[in-house]
């Protein structure tokens, strides 16, 4: 008898709760909050400016890269940066600079390019999801990887920086050794 008290008594307290949730969850209390200000993908991008130039920044960036200058790197990644490489190892801007060198070695050939992105901007933040489109001569064998990738961005001083970026890499089509 005791327990079905204070079973009672929980039924009771839930049962009391329940009219108070539903409106807050029919209101989207429970969704998400920031809706994004503006989805651009490639062809609509001319539509708004912030993403227009986030997809430049990254088209840049990329077209950059082979360079390996750290100036581009310093620039694009902002100090504070969570980067998760396509092998799941999570680095930060000083580990990306130190290994510009180690890019070199591996892909010396390698030029990257980015199509399919979406943004999402919200106010002076922004995320962007793309594919990366990695061209790389191998044994004089011409080889293409595409790889997906998300970038938040944030706008301080004037320039947006990336500030977290995962890289994962599309399966399929796998080099040849």
């Amino acid at each position: 008898m005791k327990y079905m008290k204070r079973r009672g008594l929980k039924l009771f307290a839930v049962a009391a709760l329940v009219p108070a949730l539903v409106p807050m969850i029919s209101a989207g209390a429970f969704a998400q909050q920031a809706k994004p200000a503006s989805t651009t993908n490639v062809a609509a991008k001319a539509s708004d400016p912030v993403s227009q130039q986030l997809i430049e920044r990254v088209h840049n960036f990329l077209a950059n890269v082979p360079k390996n200058d750290p100036k581009v790197f310093e620039d694009f990644f902002a100090d504070d940066v969570i980067y998760t490489r396509s092998a799941g190892v999570t680095v930060t801007k000083p580990d990306i600079i130190k290994n510009i060198d180690v890019r070199q070695a591996n892909d010396p050939k390698a030029t990257f390019d980015g199509d399919d992105f979406t943004v999402h901007t919200y106010g002076d933040a922004a995320v962007v999801n793309f594919r990366l489109i990695m061209h790389n001569v191998v044994d004089g064998r011409k080889e293409t990887i595409y790889f997906r990738n998300t970038g938040t961005f944030l706008k301080r001083n004037d320039k947006w920086q990336a500030v977290a970026w995962q890289a994962t890499r599309v399966p399929g089509v796998e080099p040849k050794p």
